[in-house]
């Protein structure tokens, strides 16, 4: 009899304990039910033949799992990321595989989303403006898909994004006018899209800025640029930008690297930073119409190490400075309209200066060295480009 007892309470804590277990995968699966009619018209706004079997999107079956259960060992296997409690997505990270389709509007409903990285697939047609309504984004990474229209003015109220990333699409239109609102962005990257107009006023926490490769025009103010005490990297190149780039552009305290490169900026002004203080690394102002001399004071700048005005409408002789440089690295000077003989500090034994002098009207440039190729332009268009007085020597 006891041992029919013993037994009998064996099973009642087997019992026990595989309801014990099977209440603890229920406790761990409580994904709110707004997260998961979002996830579904995610999935149902993807072109089914885009999701190859073995993707991330082919492991969503709303029918078999919870998409917040765990373990997940053969449904919802990847691309999301949950709360600690289970009932919230918290991060959309798609694998780039190359799906199409569009982005849902009712991804809105993802209230406690914080990342959504969609880079490199195929997405297109409008990003919703329902997005505004994610108010803990912090990651909007959209790049390198095939997103158009406009970006929604409604971006602007994602007051906490950190850094959006919708390079390598087909935008167009203008920038939002208040995106100087979205004071948390430190990382801006709208690069290789469509875009037009002029450069607003940008947000002031930025660090790293990018839109090369738009149809930007109008010049750069100081009314868009002068507040942003933290950029660190500009990257405005194959625009339209024109005008004058005036002094404050480089003195701005933070900066390291610049590209405007294939613009149409007519004409730069620069000044001795004060006290030397500068942590200016790199410019690159290439294939412009600058015209006059070559500013010679970037060899105040003491980190200076690369200096690009190729291709542009210099004049005069090359700054001495230039060749007392000991930081410079990378100078590039071809194309221009540069006279008399490059400073002897380029040619000396201990000089570790590349680039290029060539394609200029210079003389005296060291056939042998590298730094004086391509070959100088012809005498006669010399002459031409100083008034038919030929090539001043003095």
């Amino acid at each position: 009899m006891s041992n029919f007892i013993n037994h009998l309470c064996f099973l009642l804590l087997l019992s026990t304990t595989t309801t014990t277990t099977t209440k603890n995968v229920v406790v761990s699966a409580l994904t709110s039910p707004s997260d998961i009619s979002a996830l579904k018209a995610f999935k149902s706004a993807v072109n089914p033949s885009s999701i190859p079997s073995w993707s991330c999107l082919a492991s969503w079956d709303f029918a078999a799992a919870d998409p917040c259960a765990s373990p997940r060992r053969t449904h919802f296997t990847c691309a999301l990321t949950c709360s600690p409690d289970s009932t919230h997505i918290t991060q959309i990270t798609l694998d780039p595989v190359g799906y199409s389709g569009s982005l849902t509007p009712l991804v809105s409903l993802l209230s406690q989303l914080t990342a959504l990285d969609l880079a490199d697939n195929n997405f297109s047609g409008q990003i919703p403006s329902s997005i505004s309504s994610l108010l803990n984004l912090r990651t909007l990474t959209l790049r390198s898909n095939k997103f158009s229209g406009s970006l929604p003015s409604s971006i602007t109220k994602l007051k906490f994004l950190d850094s959006l990333d919708i390079s390598r699409n087909s935008l167009s239109g203008f920038l939002p006018k208040r995106i100087d609102s979205m004071t948390g962005l430190r990382r801006l990257d709208l690069s290789f899209n469509k875009l037009a107009g002029s450069i607003p006023k940008l947000p002031p926490n930025l660090f790293e800025l990018a839109m090369k490769g738009n149809s930007l025009s109008g010049s750069i103010s100081k009314s868009s640029f002068g507040e942003l005490t933290q950029l660190e990297v500009v990257e405005l190149s194959e625009n339209s930008l024109t005008g004058t780039l005036e002094s404050w552009f480089f003195l701005l305290p933070s900066l390291q690297q610049v590209d405007l490169a294939n613009n149409s900026l007519t004409r730069i002004e620069i000044s001795s930073p004060p006290g030397s203080a500068s942590d200016l690394v790199a410019v690159d102002l290439g294939f412009n119409r600058i015209g006059g001399y070559a500013p010679a004071k970037f060899a105040d700048y003491p980190l200076l190490s690369s200096l690009s005005l190729r291709y542009n409408r210099l004049r005069g002789k090359i700054p001495l400075e230039y060749g007392q440089k000991k930081s410079l690295r990378r100078l590039y000077l071809d194309g221009n309209f540069l006279i008399g003989q490059p400073p002897a500090g380029f040619f000396g034994g201990k000089s570790g200066v590349s680039g290029s002098l060539g394609d200029n009207c210079l003389w005296g440039c060291p056939v042998s060295s590298q730094l004086c190729l391509p070959s100088q332009k012809p005498s006669g268009i010399c002459k031409q480009a100083y008034g038919g007085r030929g090539k001043p020597r003095s």
